[in-house]
C-alpha cells in the first residue's frame, strides 16, 4: 500500500509544481487498503535531465519488488512481494537460497535498466543489501518506512548512514533518533493516519458477509505472514471459542496470504471452533467492530486509526524469542504503546498469550466503562501524533506527497 501510494504521489509531483499539497485523488481521500508493502522500488526518469520540475514530457517509470497494489499503480514487479514475506530465524534460514536468488535477479535488472534513483521500503534484512549494491553503482537511495533499529540492533544504524542518502520516517520519534546517529532523516507522517473512515454502512457490510448486525463484532488479525499466522491464529481462535456465539468474528485476509489456506487452517481447529467470516480488508472490519485481537505490527496502528480498542498478542518460535528478547531495547511491543510512551493497550506476548488471558483482557474493554474510555482516548492521541501539521490553513498534505516532494528534489 505504501509503495502504491508513493508511486501515485510521484506521478502527481511529476506533473504539478504544487507538490506539497495533496492533489485530487490523493490516497488519503479514497484509500481503505489494509495491507502494507515492504518492497524495494527502482525509479527511472525518462525525460530531460536537469529540469527543475518534471512535466508531462518527463515521465517516470518504476520497477522492483511489489504486490497487486503496486502493479496496479504502474510498477513493473520483477519479484512478487509474497516471495519475500518470511519471518523468524528458522524460516529465514530455510528460505535463504530462494531469497538470494531473487536478490541477484533484482540487482541484475537494476544493472540492465540503470535507474536514476532507488527507493527501499521497510524489510531491512533484504533492503540494506539492495541499498549497498545501489551505492556501489552510484545510484542515490531513499529509505521510506525506515527500519526499526531503535527497537533492537541499534548498531545497524551504521548501515543507513553508509548506504542511504535520505531516510523518510513515519513515526515522530524516529527523526531525532536517526539524526542523532548521523542519518539524514525526515518525519513525513504516517500514511495510515490520513486514511478516511470506511463509508460502507454497518447494515450493508453485515448483509455482504452474512453477519448479525445486532451482535458485537470482534476483528481477528493474526498477522500477514504464514508463520505468524501459524503461531498466533490457533490461540486467537481458542479465545474466540471461549467468548462464544454472542459475538461475530471477522478475519481480514492479508494480500500476502491465500484465502483457501486460511480456511483450511481454521478448519484444522478442534470441534467447537467459532464461525469466522473471512473478509477482504481490515479497515472496514475494524471500523465496525467493538474490539479486536491484533498481532504485533502495523495492524496495531490500523486499529488505532480506526478507533477500535484491542488486545495486542504475539508469539514467535522458542529459538527466535530466546535469541531476540535480550536485544530488545524498548519497553513495549505494541507500536501504539511505543508512540504513546505508555501502555495504552494490553500486550500478551509468548507465554502470556493464552486464550484465557485474551478473553480476560477483552472483557475489560468490550463493555462501556473507564478502561474502554481511557483506551479510546489513548488511541486518539496516538493517531493525532502520527499526522504532520498542515502547512497552510485548509491545506491537505498526504504523507506520500511529502515523501514525493523530497524524492523529486533528489531526482532532479
Amino acid at each position: 500500500m505504501y509503495g502504491a501510494q508513493l508511486i501515485e504521489a510521484l506521478r502527481r509531483a511529476a506533473t504539478t509544481k504544487n507538490v506539497g499539497t495533496a492533489a485530487p485523488g490523493c490516497p488519503a481521500e479514497r484509500s481503505s487498503a489494509a495491507a502494507v508493502g515492504k518492497n524495494p522500488v527502482e525509479l527511472r526518469s525518462t525525460g530531460q535531465p536537469g529540469a527543475a520540475v518534471p512535466t508531462q514530457t518527463n515521465q517516470l517509470e518504476f520497477f522492483g519488488v511489489g504486490g497487486e497494489r503496486m502493479r496496479a499503480a504502474g510498477c513493473d514487479t520483477i519479484i512478487d512481494a509474497k516471495d519475500l514475506s518470511v519471518v523468524g530465524i528458522t524460516e529465514i534460514v530455510s528460505h535463504l537460497p530462494k531469497i538470494y536468488r531473487l536478490f541477484h535477479k533484482l540487482i541484475a535488472e537494476a544493472d540492465k535498466r540503470r535507474p536514476d534513483l532507488a527507493i527501499v521500503i521497510d524489510s531491512p534484512a533484504f533492503n540494506w543489501r539492495v541499498a549497498r549494491e545501489m551505492k556501489k553503482r552510484g545510484i542515490p537511495t531513499v529509505y521510506y518506512v525506515a527500519p526499526q533499529f531503535w527497537a533492537w540492533r541499534q548498531g545497524r544504524v551504521r548501515l543507513l548512514r553508509k548506504y542511504i542518502d535520505k531516510a523518510l520516517v513515519i513515526f515522530p520519534f524516529e527523526e531525532q533518533f536517526y539524526r542523532e546517529r548521523g542519518v539524514d532523516a525526515t518525519f513525513v507522517g504516517h500514511p495510515l493516519a490520513e486514511l478516511p473512515n470506511p463509508t460502507i454502512a454497518r447494515a450493508d457490510y453485515a448483509a455482504q458477509f452474512r453477519l448479525d448486525p445486532a451482535k458485537h463484532w470482534i476483528t481477528l488479525m493474526p498477522g500477514s505472514r504464514v508463520k505468524e499466522v501459524r503461531m498466533n491464529l490457533p490461540t486467537i481462535i481458542e479465545a474466540a471459542a471461549l467468548l462464544g456465539e454472542q459475538y461475530e468474528f471477522l478475519l481480514p485476509v492479508a494480500p500476502t496470504l491465500e484465502r483457501n489456506w486460511l480456511q483450511a487452517l481454521i478448519g484444522q481447529q478442534e470441534t467447537g471452533r467459532p464461525n469466522i467470516a473471512l473478509v477482504p480488508e481490515a479497515l472496514p472490519a475494524l471500523w465496525h467492530s467493538r474490539t479486536a485481537i491484533v498481532a504485533s505490527g502495523t495492524a496495531t496502528v490500523e486499529a488505532a486509526v480506526m478507533s477500535t480498542p484491542f488486545v495486542m498478542v504475539y508469539r514467535v518460535g522458542a529459538l527466535t524469542y530466546l535469541v531476540g528478547k535480550p536485544r530488545v531495547k524498548v519497553p513495549h511491543f505494541a507500536m501504539v504503546n511505543l508512540i504513546a510512551g505508555e501502555e495504552v493497550v494490553p500486550e500478551l506476548v509468548q507465554n502470556d498469550f493464552t486464550a484465557q488471558n485474551v478473553v480476560a483482557r477483552l472483557g475489560e474493554i468490550l463493555v462501556d466503562g473507564s478502561r474502554r474510555e481511557r483506551m479510546l482516548q489513548g488511541l486518539a492521541e496516538v493517531k493525532a501524533s502520527l499526522r504532520i501539521p498542515e502547512k497552510a490553513p485548509g491545506s491537505i498534505q498526504c504523507t506520500a506527497d511529502r515523501a514525493a516532494e523530497i524524492i523529486m528534489s533528489l531526482l532532479n
